[in-house]
Order: C-alpha cells, then structure tokens, then sequence
C-alpha cells in the first residue's frame, strides 16, 4: 500500500522535475523535428518513417514512457515538404497525453545562397487521466493500513484541444538554423471550469553546421545549439556529432533555469536505408537535489524509404544523428 503512495507521489515530482513547460522534453533530439519545428519538414530531401521510444527516470519504477512516430518528405508538387507525427506520453499510469498532426512546409530560395522553409503544423492533443490505482495520503490509516475513503474527489475526465505551431529555417551553405513557436493559442487543457491548465507557448531556437573534416566527406563534424523557454521554464544546449559513412557519435550539454546541468551522449549507426540510434541523458548537477542520474534513454530507428528529385532551388541538410 505504502508503495503504491510513493509511486504517486513521486510521478507527480518526477514529471515536474523535468517537463519544457506542460510537454516532457526528449533532449535535443533532432529525430523529433516535426514537432519541435514544421518548417524542417521534407528537408533532408527523401522520405524519411521515425520510430523513438524514450525511457524517462530509468531503474526508478515510476513507469513514465514516451512513444514516436514520424514521416516527411519532399513533394515536388508541393514545391517543399509534408509530414505527420503521432506520439503518447504515459506517465505514471496516471496522466497519458496523445497527440497527432500534419505539418508543410514551403521552400524558397532568397539569394544566391540563402533559402528559407516556412512551415506551418495543425495537430490534436488529446489528455486523459485514470486515477483507479492512485491512493492519496488521506486514505491511508497509519495504524491499520487499511484503505479509507478519501475526502478529495479527482476529476478523470479527460480533455482534447486543437493546438497550432509555426515555423522557419534558414539555409546557407553547411549552415542552418531554424526559429518555431509552438502552441500559439495556447490551448486550455482543464476539464473543469474552475481550474486553467493552458499550454503555455513554446518558443525553440536551433543551428547546426555540416563540416567536412575530409577532402572524400566521409568524416564530418556537426556543431549544434538549442535554445528553449516555455513559461518560466529555459533552457540552453550546445554539442557536436562526429560522423562517418556508417558510424555517428554525439555529445551534448544542456543547462535550465533550474539550476541542472545535464549531459546527453549517444550514438547512431546507419545500415543503407536504416539507421538505429540511441541516446543517454544524465544529470551532471541537480538544482533542487531531486534528479537521479540517469534521466532518459531513448532509442530509435529512421528509415530512408525514398529518393526524391532535387531541383536547383531546392537545399537539403543534413540531421545531427541524434
């Protein structure tokens, strides 16, 4: 019983210890771009299905998950790219977010050697709750153990929202970088009329270069930053991933207005088509003391299901695998 008090409580800590605002943040994860930034979409130049699954507070039993799946691409007839993402968040078996979208993005060519994708993304977001197996402080009789009726009544009933993003990147060369906000109406996610759980915006920064570091390009390097602010919430990352024909590596600090300074360290290796990925993020430095050390792990694949024709104005790049 005691077990099952501590589960609870301990969710509800560990999922405000380390959320961007409302959303659980999966690091700077570039296999999740469709989210953080439709303008990305189709710019790599093929067709490209992402899977990621994320592990949150691994060794801690507290059961929160994350799931991913994507695909974009360049459309021709579309003159830039369309994609769509599905994702849940599960956590705790308390509190499980769904959502699913579609994002376009339009290509164009500024100048001589600076393009620009504007995008745009529409997507559901569904919250639901299921409060059957918490049991709150006030049911437990320290004496007995037995389960007493509680005085506070929770609401499970859930709640969906349309939810609306914006985006651009900028193309120069090996270099890029990219502006988005997400959740530009910030829509209400309380069921009741008495409380106001709004998702707040979410305002991202991102650039990465592709450097050859051989004459052939089959060693590159790929400096990269991330800037994020959510609310009260901030946060700033830099790193690089040193890549080869089949092999990457990558290594990434990250620092919030927490006071945490975490650490992500990964790798990725790519088989024709396919590349897996997998990435570890631990906590260096603990703000408030809370943090374990072990923070995610994530794991994934990305499949390049098809080529697509690349015209004079159209700039792909390159992802950081990671």
């Amino acid at each position: 019983m005691l077990k099952r008090v501590w589960l609870f409580l301990l969710t509800i800590i560990a999922t405000a210890s380390y959320v961007s605002g409302q959303g659980i943040s999966a690091g700077p994860a570039y296999q999740s771009v469709l989210m953080n930034n439709p303008a990305l979409s189709g710019s790599e130049g093929t067709g490209v299905l992402r899977l990621a699954y994320i592990n949150y507070y691994p060794g801690n039993s507290y059961n929160l998950n994350s799931v991913y799946l994507s695909y974009d691409s360049y459309i021709p007839a579309l003159h830039g790219g369309a994609g769509f993402y599905l994702s849940e968040d599960y956590m705790g078996g308390i509190i499980n977010d769904l959502r699913g979208g579609l994002s376009y993005s339009y290509f164009l060519q500024a100048g001589k050697r600076l393009f620009i994708n504007a995008g745009l993304t529409a997507s559901v977001f569904h919250r639901g709750y299921n409060f059957a197996n918490a049991v709150l402080p006030d049911q437990i009789d320290p004496l007995g153990g037995a389960t007493l009726p509680s005085s506070e009544v929770l609401d499970a009933a859930g709640k969906t929202v349309l939810d609306v993003g914006a985006g651009f990147l900028f193309i120069s060369g090996k270099f890029s970088g990219g502006i988005a906000v997400n959740h530009l109406a910030e829509p209400e996610l309380s069921a009741s009329a008495v409380s106001v759980e709004k998702i707040r915006r979410r305002y991202s920064l991102h650039v990465s270069s592709d450097l050859n570091l051989t004459g052939s390009g089959k060693l590159k390097i790929e400096p990269l930053a991330i800037v994020v602010q959510q609310g009260n919430y901030f946060s700033a990352g830099a790193g690089t991933a040193l890549e080869s024909s089949h092999l990457a590596v990558n290594t990434v600090l990250i620092g919030d207005n927490g006071g945490n300074i975490n650490c992500q360290a990964g790798f990725a290796v790519n088989f024709s088509i396919v590349s897996v990925y997998y990435n570890y993020l631990f906590n260096l430095k603990s703000g408030n003391s809370l943090l374990p050390l072990s923070l995610l792990h994530q794991v994934g694949l990305a499949f390049s299901l098809n080529n697509v024709e690349k015209r004079n104005t159209i700039k792909t790049i390159n992802f950081p695998k990671l």
